[in-house]
Protein backbone atom coordinates (compact mmCIF):
# COMPACT_ATOMS: atom_id res chain seq x y z
CA UNK A 1 0.00 0.00 0.00
CA UNK A 2 1.26 3.13 -0.77
CA UNK A 3 2.13 5.82 2.17
CA UNK A 4 -0.33 8.26 2.06
CA UNK A 5 1.06 11.48 2.74
CA UNK A 6 -0.18 14.29 5.16
CA UNK A 7 -0.07 17.66 5.45
CA UNK A 8 1.75 18.13 1.82
CA UNK A 9 0.37 21.34 -0.44
CA UNK A 10 1.78 20.60 -3.99
CA UNK A 11 2.13 23.78 -6.39
CA UNK A 12 2.50 23.14 -9.93
CA UNK A 13 5.63 23.73 -11.50
CA UNK A 14 5.15 27.39 -12.73
CA UNK A 15 4.39 28.91 -9.76
CA UNK A 16 0.07 29.40 -8.78
CA UNK A 17 -2.05 29.27 -11.88
CA UNK A 18 -3.41 32.56 -13.35
CA UNK A 19 -7.00 32.92 -14.02
CA UNK A 20 -7.90 33.24 -17.42
CA UNK A 21 -9.17 35.83 -19.50
CA UNK A 22 -12.88 35.58 -20.66
CA UNK A 23 -13.32 35.98 -24.48
CA UNK A 24 -15.02 39.28 -25.10
CA UNK A 25 -13.36 41.34 -22.26
CA UNK A 26 -12.23 44.56 -23.29
CA UNK A 27 -8.47 45.85 -22.32
CA UNK A 28 -6.88 49.48 -22.86
CA UNK A 29 -3.45 48.35 -24.32
CA UNK A 30 -0.25 50.25 -25.25
CA UNK A 31 0.73 48.48 -28.31
CA UNK A 32 4.76 48.42 -27.95
CA UNK A 33 6.19 46.69 -31.39
CA UNK A 34 5.06 44.39 -34.52
CA UNK A 35 5.22 40.36 -34.23
CA UNK A 36 6.03 39.05 -37.35
CA UNK A 37 2.40 37.88 -38.50
CA UNK A 38 1.60 42.20 -38.50
CA UNK A 39 -0.20 41.96 -35.27
CA UNK A 40 0.42 44.51 -31.91
CA UNK A 41 1.83 43.27 -29.10
CA UNK A 42 1.69 44.85 -25.95
CA UNK A 43 2.08 43.50 -22.56
CA UNK A 44 -0.78 43.91 -19.55
CA UNK A 45 -1.88 41.89 -16.43
CA UNK A 46 1.30 39.92 -16.75
CA UNK A 47 0.11 38.50 -19.71
CA UNK A 48 1.46 38.82 -23.61
CA UNK A 49 -1.36 40.62 -25.88
CA UNK A 50 -1.32 40.15 -29.41
CA UNK A 51 -3.43 42.58 -31.25
CA UNK A 52 -4.64 42.58 -34.74
CA UNK A 53 -5.64 45.84 -36.33
CA UNK A 54 -3.12 47.81 -34.19
CA UNK A 55 -0.06 49.46 -35.20
CA UNK A 56 3.42 50.32 -33.14
CA UNK A 57 2.85 53.64 -30.79
CA UNK A 58 -0.97 53.65 -30.34
CA UNK A 59 -2.99 53.01 -27.18
CA UNK A 60 -6.08 50.94 -28.22
CA UNK A 61 -9.26 48.83 -26.80
CA UNK A 62 -8.93 45.28 -27.66
CA UNK A 63 -11.41 42.75 -27.55
CA UNK A 64 -9.95 39.28 -26.05
CA UNK A 65 -10.22 36.37 -28.67
CA UNK A 66 -8.72 33.69 -26.88
CA UNK A 67 -6.31 33.10 -23.85
CA UNK A 68 -4.26 30.81 -23.44
CA UNK A 69 -1.09 31.08 -20.52
CA UNK A 70 -0.07 34.26 -20.09
CA UNK A 71 -0.48 34.79 -24.06
CA UNK A 72 -3.55 36.33 -25.24
CA UNK A 73 -5.09 36.63 -28.87
CA UNK A 74 -6.96 39.94 -29.69
CA UNK A 75 -8.58 42.40 -32.01
CA UNK A 76 -8.87 46.15 -32.17
CA UNK A 77 -11.97 47.55 -31.61
CA UNK A 78 -11.28 51.26 -30.61
CA UNK A 79 -7.83 52.96 -31.85
CA UNK A 80 -7.66 55.93 -28.75
CA UNK A 81 -4.56 56.80 -29.86
CA UNK A 82 -3.72 56.46 -33.60
CA UNK A 83 0.18 56.48 -34.78
CA UNK A 84 0.88 58.78 -37.48
CA UNK A 85 1.38 56.05 -40.00
CA UNK A 86 -2.13 54.31 -39.39
CA UNK A 87 -4.35 54.78 -42.49
CA UNK A 88 -7.90 54.33 -43.76
CA UNK A 89 -8.21 50.29 -45.04
CA UNK A 90 -9.86 50.13 -48.35
CA UNK A 91 -12.37 47.31 -47.60
CA UNK A 92 -15.42 47.92 -45.69
CA UNK A 93 -14.77 44.68 -44.13
CA UNK A 94 -11.33 44.98 -42.86
CA UNK A 95 -11.38 43.93 -39.13
CA UNK A 96 -13.37 40.97 -39.70
CA UNK A 97 -12.71 39.39 -42.42
CA UNK A 98 -9.56 37.63 -42.09
CA UNK A 99 -7.49 38.22 -45.09
CA UNK A 100 -5.78 41.80 -45.40
CA UNK A 101 -4.50 42.01 -41.94
CA UNK A 102 -2.40 45.26 -42.02
CA UNK A 103 -4.46 47.22 -44.60
CA UNK A 104 -4.45 49.69 -42.04
CA UNK A 105 -0.52 50.13 -42.33
CA UNK A 106 0.95 52.93 -45.80
CA UNK A 107 2.20 50.21 -48.32
CA UNK A 108 6.09 51.38 -47.81
CA UNK A 109 5.59 50.28 -44.42
CA UNK A 110 4.38 46.80 -45.18
CA UNK A 111 7.43 46.31 -47.51
CA UNK A 112 9.99 47.70 -44.91
CA UNK A 113 8.35 45.43 -42.60
CA UNK A 114 8.52 42.71 -44.60
CA UNK A 115 11.93 43.36 -45.02
CA UNK A 116 13.17 43.98 -41.82
CA UNK A 117 10.76 40.51 -41.16
CA UNK A 118 13.28 38.57 -43.63
CA UNK A 119 16.64 40.27 -42.13
CA UNK A 120 16.09 39.03 -38.71
CA UNK A 121 15.51 35.38 -39.41
CA UNK A 122 18.54 35.63 -41.86
CA UNK A 123 20.54 36.83 -39.23
CA UNK A 124 19.09 35.30 -36.18
CA UNK A 125 18.81 31.35 -37.69
CA UNK A 126 21.88 31.73 -40.14
CA UNK A 127 24.04 34.86 -38.80
CA UNK A 128 24.49 36.00 -42.27
CA UNK A 129 23.41 39.38 -44.08
CA UNK A 130 23.48 38.73 -48.32
CA UNK A 131 26.01 41.01 -49.66
CA UNK A 132 23.46 42.79 -51.40
CA UNK A 133 19.95 43.74 -50.36
CA UNK A 134 17.41 44.17 -53.43
CA UNK A 135 14.96 46.30 -53.89
CA UNK A 136 11.30 44.79 -53.16
CA UNK A 137 9.71 43.47 -56.24
CA UNK A 138 6.35 45.25 -56.41
CA UNK A 139 3.04 45.49 -58.25
CA UNK A 140 -0.10 47.02 -57.65
CA UNK A 141 -1.47 47.22 -53.84
CA UNK A 142 -5.12 46.42 -54.96
CA UNK A 143 -6.77 44.85 -57.39
CA UNK A 144 -4.03 42.06 -57.81
CA UNK A 145 -5.09 38.50 -56.82
CA UNK A 146 -6.35 36.38 -59.96
CA UNK A 147 -7.37 33.39 -57.89
CA UNK A 148 -9.98 33.41 -54.67
CA UNK A 149 -11.55 30.60 -52.88
CA UNK A 150 -14.78 31.89 -51.56
CA UNK A 151 -16.01 30.17 -48.24
CA UNK A 152 -20.36 29.06 -48.30
CA UNK A 153 -21.77 27.22 -45.29
CA UNK A 154 -25.41 26.53 -44.74
CA UNK A 155 -27.04 27.79 -41.44
CA UNK A 156 -29.86 25.05 -40.83
CA UNK A 157 -30.82 26.86 -38.51
CA UNK A 158 -31.20 30.17 -39.50
CA UNK A 159 -31.80 28.66 -43.06
CA UNK A 160 -29.74 30.87 -44.80
CA UNK A 161 -26.15 30.31 -46.63
CA UNK A 162 -23.26 32.47 -45.82
CA UNK A 163 -20.93 33.53 -48.62
CA UNK A 164 -17.71 34.89 -48.16
CA UNK A 165 -14.22 35.07 -46.43
CA UNK A 166 -13.46 33.24 -42.80
CA UNK A 167 -13.41 35.61 -40.07
CA UNK A 168 -10.34 36.57 -38.17
CA UNK A 169 -9.40 33.67 -35.56
CA UNK A 170 -12.38 31.94 -36.26
CA UNK A 171 -14.02 29.49 -38.37
CA UNK A 172 -17.01 32.01 -38.48
CA UNK A 173 -18.02 33.35 -42.55
CA UNK A 174 -17.86 37.09 -42.53
CA UNK A 175 -20.87 37.54 -45.84
CA UNK A 176 -18.84 39.50 -47.83
CA UNK A 177 -19.95 41.20 -51.86
CA UNK A 178 -16.81 43.18 -52.81
CA UNK A 179 -13.26 42.70 -52.39
CA UNK A 180 -10.75 44.85 -53.24
CA UNK A 181 -7.43 42.99 -53.61
CA UNK A 182 -9.62 40.62 -56.41
CA UNK A 183 -8.82 41.67 -60.04
CA UNK A 184 -11.02 43.61 -62.06
CA UNK A 185 -12.25 41.05 -63.95
CA UNK A 186 -13.49 39.14 -60.75
CA UNK A 187 -15.32 41.85 -58.64
CA UNK A 188 -18.37 41.49 -60.84
CA UNK A 189 -18.43 37.90 -59.85
CA UNK A 190 -17.96 38.43 -56.23
CA UNK A 191 -20.77 40.82 -56.45
CA UNK A 192 -23.36 38.41 -57.84
CA UNK A 193 -22.42 35.49 -56.27
CA UNK A 194 -24.02 35.19 -53.07
CA UNK A 195 -27.40 36.01 -55.08
CA UNK A 196 -26.27 32.93 -57.41
CA UNK A 197 -25.66 30.61 -54.86
CA UNK A 198 -28.63 30.91 -52.18
CA UNK A 199 -31.21 30.86 -55.26
CA UNK A 200 -30.39 27.06 -55.70
CA UNK A 201 -32.85 24.98 -54.53
CA UNK A 202 -30.28 23.09 -52.52
CA UNK A 203 -27.09 25.40 -51.64
CA UNK A 204 -26.66 23.21 -48.81
CA UNK A 205 -24.68 21.26 -51.23
CA UNK A 206 -21.97 23.49 -52.16
CA UNK A 207 -18.84 22.95 -50.10
CA UNK A 208 -17.29 25.87 -51.31
CA UNK A 209 -16.15 27.99 -54.81
CA UNK A 210 -13.48 29.48 -56.60
CA UNK A 211 -12.74 32.43 -58.95
CA UNK A 212 -9.98 32.17 -61.29
CA UNK A 213 -8.80 34.63 -64.29
CA UNK A 214 -6.85 33.85 -67.15
CA UNK A 215 -7.29 33.13 -70.56
CA UNK A 216 -10.51 33.22 -69.75
CA UNK A 217 -12.65 33.66 -66.63
CA UNK A 218 -14.11 30.50 -64.62
CA UNK A 219 -16.14 29.46 -61.65
CA UNK A 220 -15.84 26.43 -59.46
CA UNK A 221 -18.62 25.24 -57.60
CA UNK A 222 -17.29 21.83 -54.89
CA UNK A 223 -20.42 20.20 -54.17
CA UNK A 224 -20.64 17.82 -51.28
CA UNK A 225 -23.73 16.10 -52.98
CA UNK A 226 -25.44 15.63 -56.47
CA UNK A 227 -26.55 19.16 -58.16
CA UNK A 228 -30.19 18.94 -59.29
CA UNK A 229 -30.74 19.89 -62.58
CA UNK A 230 -32.85 22.59 -61.98
CA UNK A 231 -29.35 23.89 -59.86
CA UNK A 232 -27.24 23.21 -62.98
CA UNK A 233 -29.25 24.91 -65.33
CA UNK A 234 -29.03 27.99 -62.66
CA UNK A 235 -25.25 27.91 -62.66
CA UNK A 236 -24.97 27.06 -66.28
CA UNK A 237 -26.95 30.16 -67.18
CA UNK A 238 -25.46 32.69 -64.74
CA UNK A 239 -22.07 31.65 -66.37
CA UNK A 240 -22.73 32.14 -70.26
CA UNK A 241 -24.49 35.69 -68.75
CA UNK A 242 -20.99 36.82 -67.58
CA UNK A 243 -19.08 34.41 -70.42
CA UNK A 244 -17.32 32.56 -67.64
CA UNK A 245 -16.16 28.76 -67.68
CA UNK A 246 -18.22 26.66 -64.96
CA UNK A 247 -16.34 23.83 -63.76
CA UNK A 248 -17.54 21.26 -60.90
CA UNK A 249 -16.23 19.11 -58.68
CA UNK A 250 -17.65 16.21 -56.81
CA UNK A 251 -15.60 13.90 -56.02
CA UNK A 252 -12.43 13.65 -57.90
CA UNK A 253 -10.53 16.19 -59.97
CA UNK A 254 -12.21 19.23 -60.90
CA UNK A 255 -14.01 18.68 -64.30
CA UNK A 256 -15.33 21.75 -67.08
CA UNK A 257 -18.98 21.19 -67.81
CA UNK A 258 -17.98 21.92 -70.93
CA UNK A 259 -14.94 19.53 -72.31
CA UNK A 260 -13.93 22.08 -74.75
CA UNK A 261 -13.39 24.62 -71.79
CA UNK A 262 -9.18 25.16 -70.86
CA UNK A 263 -7.46 27.11 -68.52
CA UNK A 264 -4.02 29.06 -68.50
CA UNK A 265 -2.15 32.09 -68.33
CA UNK A 266 0.27 34.05 -70.76
CA UNK A 267 4.33 34.99 -69.58
CA UNK A 268 4.25 37.58 -72.19
CA UNK A 269 7.79 38.37 -72.33
CA UNK A 270 8.32 34.94 -72.58
CA UNK A 271 5.80 34.54 -75.52
CA UNK A 272 4.81 31.51 -73.35
CA UNK A 273 1.29 29.88 -72.29
CA UNK A 274 1.06 27.44 -69.72
CA UNK A 275 -2.48 25.62 -69.17
CA UNK A 276 -3.39 25.07 -65.67
CA UNK A 277 -6.87 23.48 -64.20
CA UNK A 278 -8.81 24.89 -60.89
CA UNK A 279 -6.42 22.76 -58.08
CA UNK A 280 -3.02 23.43 -59.89
CA UNK A 281 -1.18 25.80 -57.62
CA UNK A 282 -0.31 29.10 -59.23
CA UNK A 283 1.15 32.46 -57.97
CA UNK A 284 -2.14 34.65 -57.28
CA UNK A 285 -0.46 37.97 -58.35
CA UNK A 286 0.64 37.94 -61.95
CA UNK A 287 2.30 41.02 -62.40
CA UNK A 288 4.87 40.23 -59.57
CA UNK A 289 5.37 36.54 -61.33
CA UNK A 290 6.92 37.65 -64.45
CA UNK A 291 8.63 40.69 -61.98
CA UNK A 292 10.03 37.37 -60.10
CA UNK A 293 10.53 35.15 -63.02
CA UNK A 294 12.49 38.04 -64.84
CA UNK A 295 14.74 38.85 -61.82
CA UNK A 296 15.41 34.90 -61.55
CA UNK A 297 16.79 34.86 -65.06
CA UNK A 298 18.96 37.85 -63.99
CA UNK A 299 20.58 36.70 -60.61
CA UNK A 300 20.86 32.93 -62.14
CA UNK A 301 21.98 34.01 -65.26
CA UNK A 302 22.23 30.71 -67.30
CA UNK A 303 24.03 30.40 -70.09
CA UNK A 304 23.30 28.52 -73.54
CA UNK A 305 25.76 25.72 -72.58
CA UNK A 306 24.51 24.90 -69.11
CA UNK A 307 22.46 22.34 -67.43
CA UNK A 308 20.02 23.37 -64.78
CA UNK A 309 18.13 22.02 -62.62
CA UNK A 310 14.74 23.56 -61.39
CA UNK A 311 13.09 21.82 -58.51
CA UNK A 312 9.67 21.88 -57.16
CA UNK A 313 8.54 22.97 -60.86
CA UNK A 314 5.15 22.77 -61.29
CA UNK A 315 3.82 23.59 -64.02
CA UNK A 316 6.78 25.29 -65.66
CA UNK A 317 6.34 28.41 -64.29
CA UNK A 318 10.47 28.88 -63.96
CA UNK A 319 11.56 26.32 -66.20
CA UNK A 320 10.39 27.20 -69.71
CA UNK A 321 11.52 30.54 -69.01
CA UNK A 322 14.90 28.89 -68.27
CA UNK A 323 14.53 26.65 -70.95
CA UNK A 324 14.60 29.52 -73.42
CA UNK A 325 17.99 30.42 -72.13
CA UNK A 326 19.81 27.25 -70.66
CA UNK A 327 21.42 24.67 -72.93
CA UNK A 328 18.81 22.12 -70.82
CA UNK A 329 16.66 22.28 -67.90
CA UNK A 330 15.90 18.98 -65.46
CA UNK A 331 12.44 20.22 -63.42
CA UNK A 332 11.43 17.97 -60.72
CA UNK A 333 7.98 17.95 -58.76
CA UNK A 334 6.50 15.67 -56.57
CA UNK A 335 2.85 15.43 -58.34
CA UNK A 336 2.80 13.67 -61.14
CA UNK A 337 -0.52 15.27 -62.28
CA UNK A 338 1.92 18.17 -62.62
CA UNK A 339 4.58 16.91 -64.07
CA UNK A 340 2.14 15.43 -67.37
CA UNK A 341 1.20 18.82 -67.64
CA UNK A 342 4.02 20.90 -67.10
CA UNK A 343 5.50 18.06 -70.15
CA UNK A 344 2.51 19.33 -72.17
CA UNK A 345 2.95 23.30 -71.60
CA UNK A 346 6.81 22.52 -72.53
CA UNK A 347 5.79 20.88 -75.80
CA UNK A 348 3.13 23.11 -76.80
CA UNK A 349 5.57 26.16 -76.66
CA UNK A 350 7.95 24.58 -78.72
CA UNK A 351 10.29 23.66 -76.05
CA UNK A 352 12.78 20.60 -76.22
CA UNK A 353 15.39 21.12 -73.85
CA UNK A 354 13.24 20.54 -70.87
CA UNK A 355 12.38 17.14 -69.13
CA UNK A 356 10.10 16.67 -66.52
CA UNK A 357 10.25 13.83 -63.92
CA UNK A 358 8.24 12.95 -60.79
CA UNK A 359 10.45 12.52 -57.49
CA UNK A 360 9.95 12.99 -53.72
CA UNK A 361 11.55 16.08 -52.97
CA UNK A 362 11.93 15.01 -49.47
CA UNK A 363 14.42 12.15 -50.36
CA UNK A 364 18.07 11.99 -51.68
CA UNK A 365 18.22 12.99 -55.19
CA UNK A 366 21.61 11.85 -55.86
CA UNK A 367 20.89 7.95 -57.29
CA UNK A 368 18.13 9.34 -60.10
CA UNK A 369 19.47 8.91 -63.46
CA UNK A 370 18.87 12.22 -64.25
CA UNK A 371 20.86 13.76 -61.59
CA UNK A 372 24.41 12.14 -62.30
CA UNK A 373 25.68 13.98 -64.71
CA UNK A 374 24.98 17.08 -62.24
CA UNK A 375 24.35 21.03 -63.12
CA UNK A 376 25.76 24.20 -63.36
CA UNK A 377 23.28 25.57 -61.62
CA UNK A 378 19.72 25.21 -59.71
CA UNK A 379 16.54 27.05 -58.95
CA UNK A 380 13.87 25.65 -56.06
CA UNK A 381 10.96 27.15 -55.00
CA UNK A 382 9.44 25.06 -52.25
CA UNK A 383 5.92 25.16 -50.21
CA UNK A 384 6.16 26.97 -46.76
CA UNK A 385 7.94 23.83 -45.22
CA UNK A 386 11.16 24.75 -47.32
CA UNK A 387 13.32 22.22 -48.84
CA UNK A 388 15.84 20.69 -46.16
CA UNK A 389 16.63 17.48 -47.42
CA UNK A 390 17.12 18.89 -50.91
CA UNK A 391 19.62 21.46 -49.60
CA UNK A 392 21.64 18.78 -47.50
CA UNK A 393 22.68 17.09 -50.72
CA UNK A 394 22.47 20.26 -53.41
CA UNK A 395 26.59 20.46 -53.44
CA UNK A 396 26.64 17.08 -54.53
CA UNK A 397 25.14 17.94 -57.58
CA UNK A 398 28.26 20.62 -58.04
CA UNK A 399 25.89 23.17 -58.81
CA UNK A 400 28.15 26.57 -58.01
CA UNK A 401 24.90 28.99 -58.50
CA UNK A 402 21.75 28.44 -56.36
CA UNK A 403 18.54 30.55 -56.42
CA UNK A 404 16.06 29.88 -53.79
CA UNK A 405 12.73 31.02 -53.77
CA UNK A 406 10.80 31.44 -50.73
CA UNK A 407 7.27 31.70 -49.37
CA UNK A 408 8.43 31.44 -45.61
CA UNK A 409 11.72 33.25 -44.32
CA UNK A 410 12.21 30.83 -41.19
CA UNK A 411 12.74 28.26 -43.77
CA UNK A 412 14.66 29.92 -45.87
CA UNK A 413 16.82 31.03 -42.94
CA UNK A 414 16.99 27.24 -42.04
CA UNK A 415 17.74 25.95 -45.11
CA UNK A 416 20.29 29.12 -45.59
CA UNK A 417 22.32 28.05 -42.87
CA UNK A 418 22.77 24.42 -44.43
CA UNK A 419 24.39 25.99 -47.47
CA UNK A 420 26.44 28.45 -45.59
CA UNK A 421 27.89 25.15 -43.86
CA UNK A 422 28.20 23.46 -47.51
CA UNK A 423 30.58 26.50 -48.80
CA UNK A 424 27.99 28.72 -50.39
CA UNK A 425 27.48 32.28 -49.81
CA UNK A 426 24.51 35.02 -49.44
CA UNK A 427 25.19 36.86 -52.37
CA UNK A 428 22.02 38.67 -52.85
CA UNK A 429 18.42 38.74 -51.17
CA UNK A 430 14.98 40.83 -51.71
CA UNK A 431 11.56 40.53 -50.94
CA UNK A 432 8.62 39.74 -53.35
CA UNK A 433 5.59 41.77 -52.59
CA UNK A 434 3.09 38.87 -53.95
CA UNK A 435 0.33 39.39 -51.22
CA UNK A 436 -0.35 43.03 -50.33
CA UNK A 437 -1.89 44.18 -47.42
CA UNK A 438 -1.22 40.91 -45.40
CA UNK A 439 1.87 40.21 -43.34
CA UNK A 440 3.10 37.44 -45.59
CA UNK A 441 6.52 37.30 -47.18
CA UNK A 442 7.91 35.73 -50.02
CA UNK A 443 11.95 36.39 -51.15
CA UNK A 444 14.02 35.64 -53.19
CA UNK A 445 17.86 34.61 -52.57
CA UNK A 446 21.19 34.13 -54.46
CA UNK A 447 23.73 31.97 -53.46
CA UNK A 448 27.44 30.87 -55.22
CA UNK A 449 29.55 28.72 -53.87
CA UNK A 450 33.00 30.10 -52.01
CA UNK A 451 36.13 30.03 -54.51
Amino acid sequence: MARQQRGLRFQPAGGVKSAQLPTGKKQRLVVERLANDGRGIAFAEGKTWFVAGSLAGEEVEARVLGARGKVVEARTERVLSASAARRAPACEYFGRCGGCSVQHMPHDQQLAFKQAMLAEQLQRVASVEPEQWAAPLVGSELAYRRRARVAVRWDPKARQLDVGFRAAASQDIVNVRHCPVLVAELQPLMAQLPELLRGLGKPQAVGHVELFSGSALALLVRHTAPLSDADLQILHDFCTRNRVQLWLQGEGEPRPADPVHALGYRLEPWNLRLAWRPGDFIQVNAQVNEAMIRQALEWLAPQSGERVMDLFCGLGNFALPLAAQSGEVVAVEGVQAMVERAALNARDNGLENVQFFQADLSRPLTQADWSVKGFSAVLLDPPRDGAFEVVRQIGQSGARRLLYVSCNPATLARDTLELVNQGYRLKRAGILDMFPQTAHVEAMALFEMKE
